[in-house]
């Protein structure tokens, strides 16, 4: 396991991803369809050509997922026990099949589970950055954390 205990998951604590990612157009098209999502803006290049962007958008949905991914094998990789949810979801920028987008993640707040003795709460602001520096997504997300093993 390579991901931090609750203990280590200390208010403050900012971690950034080593791994980026470069957004292809398969990867768009492939999680939009595999979605059921019919929206033109990401899948009609023709469409997409006569909005305000020029060209598809990547599916907000895909970016998000890739954030919160990217974040996972330095942050939490093998002690997670469950996602509990997110507060907020961003995205001041959008993605372009092109972009490559790297994490930096804060912790914002961690509590001891009321609950569980083996646990804690642990809220994360994940932020996805394009190459330009530009903030395509910002991810508050509450996680249920394993505390290290005595």
């Amino acid at each position: 396991m390579s991901g931090f205990w609750f203990e280590e998951l200390t208010v403050g604590r900012v971690v950034e991803a080593a791994t980026r990612r470069t957004v292809t157009e398969t990867d768009n098209v492939l999680f939009t369809t595999m979605t059921m999502n019919p929206q033109p803006l990401h899948l009609d290049a023709e469409f997409a050509a006569s909005t305000e962007f020029g060209k598809p958008l990547v599916n907000s949905m895909f970016t998000v997922a890739l954030v919160v991914g990217l974040a996972v094998p330095e942050l939490t990789l093998g002690t997670t026990i469950a996602n509990l949810g997110f507060s907020g979801i961003e995205f001041p920028k959008p993605v372009f099949a092109g972009d490559t987008i790297h994490v930096v993640t804060e912790v914002v707040e961690a509590r001891p589970s009321s609950s569980r003795p083996d646990a804690g709460v642990v809220t994360f602001r994940h932020e996805g950055i394009n190459q330009r520096d530009e903030v395509v997504c910002r991810a508050t997300r509450a996680a249920f954390m394993r505390r290290r093993p005595a």
